[in-house]
């Protein structure tokens, strides 16, 4: 009810009230001054920087190329990869126009990209808003012209995601052993969908999208915010008869006594998973759940 009645607070984006520490105020321009081959200015840009769209390039780069801190210090051209971050890092503090102060030329394609997403603008929609924009920014402005130029940039941060053929009345997957088959070995659906007189490419009817759930896991890791949450559980002070955290429970305290190798690593996960409204012992009508 406070959040709602008052909001979040203003201009809270270092969480000092949480126990965040402020960073040095010193600009990522005097680390990295326009060098694209130097892995030695990432490390210093990693460890000292205020930009948060930086801050956003690096934690990716951590989760790509390994941990910024772990980089050789060597004057090289950089490879593929490593040349797309140098990209985005200059773009992180590239003004949007000339004499911009309000915005980079990253911030201004990330936040435009999230107002899309959380309002379920069309690409037409946003290509038109994007035409208008630039119709009205200075001349010379670095506003992406459009949705795939967009998407071009911002992929190096994402994670993905793997498409996998499925059944359309949920039979089954056209998965690992099952991936050459063309109709369903339950119903006996068809996988694709007929060929026009145009068409070149076959086309399933329906499609799963798989979010692996290691890469997700790694960037946890990759982000200095949050991988100190990530080992909380073990650095935290256990207080007696009190349970804040699962690994105050006798059943984590049994599983640490059974797998020591693996308890005696604070990073390794632990996952759980919720299957609330799921019956596995019976059906719906059953009068017992969990």
């Amino acid at each position: 009810m406070h959040l709602l009645h008052k909001g979040f607070m203003k201009n809270y984006q270092c969480w000092y009230a949480h126990g965040e520490v402020f960073v040095s105020e010193r600009r990522m321009e005097e680390t990295v001054v326009g060098s694209t081959s130097s892995a030695s200015n990432v490390h210093e840009a990693a460890n000292d920087n205020n930009n948060p769209y930086s801050n956003m390039v690096i934690d990716a780069m951590r989760m790509n190329q390994g941990n910024v801190s772990q980089c050789p210090i060597v004057e090289e051209e950089p490879n593929a990869d490593a040349a797309r971050f140098f990209y985005l890092l200059k773009d992180s503090n590239e003004p949007l126009w000339d004499g911009c102060m309000n915005h980079s030329k990253l911030s201004a394609v990330a936040q435009v990209f999230t107002i899309k997403s959380d309002h379920g603008l069309s690409e037409v929609g946003y290509d038109k808003i994007i035409e208008w924009a630039r119709s009205i920014l200075p001349e010379g402005n670095r506003l992406k012209e459009n949705f795939y130029a967009v998407k071009s940039m911002m992929k190096p941060l994402g994670l993905g995601y793997q498409k996998i053929d499925m059944c359309p009345n949920f039979c089954m997957l056209y998965y690992l052993e099952n991936a050459e088959m063309t109709e369903c070995m339950t119903c006996e659906h068809s996988r694709y969908k007929p060929k026009t007189s145009r068409g070149k490419t076959i086309v399933a009817y329906k499609k799963l999208r798989y979010f692996p759930i290691t890469p997700r896991l790694q960037r946890l890791f990759m982000s200095p915010m949050t991988a100190e949450h990530m080992t909380w559980h073990q650095a935290h002070h256990a207080v007696d008869r009190v349970m804040v955290h699962p690994s105050n429970g006798e059943a984590w305290k049994h599983f640490n006594s059974v797998h020591p190798h693996f308890s005696a690593e604070s990073r390794n996960v632990r996952l759980g998973l919720c299957t609330d409204g799921f019956n596995p012992f019976g059906s719906f009508a059953a009068p017992y759940s969990c």
